[in-house]
């Protein structure tokens, strides 16, 4: 699977349990928040403040360690 900012936290979390660590160090304590069932990569980083480039970073870095 390849992981876009389209991703749904859910289904990032639940292929690639290791990427919550990632989400962690980011900045995105994704695993405990009530709205990872329904918030994309995207919406999740905007909602942190994240820039577009932030979260291209992010992506990348996903992708790479998945």
């Amino acid at each position: 699977m390849k992981i876009t900012k389209k991703t749904k936290m859910s289904d990032l979390i639940e292929k690639y349990p290791k990427s919550a660590e990632i989400l962690f160090k980011a900045g995105l304590s994704c695993v405990g928040c009530p709205m990872v069932m329904q918030e994309t990569i995207e919406d999740g980083c905007l909602g942190h403040g994240f820039t577009e480039k932030d979260i291209e970073k992010l992506i990348k870095k996903l992708n790479e360690k998945k």
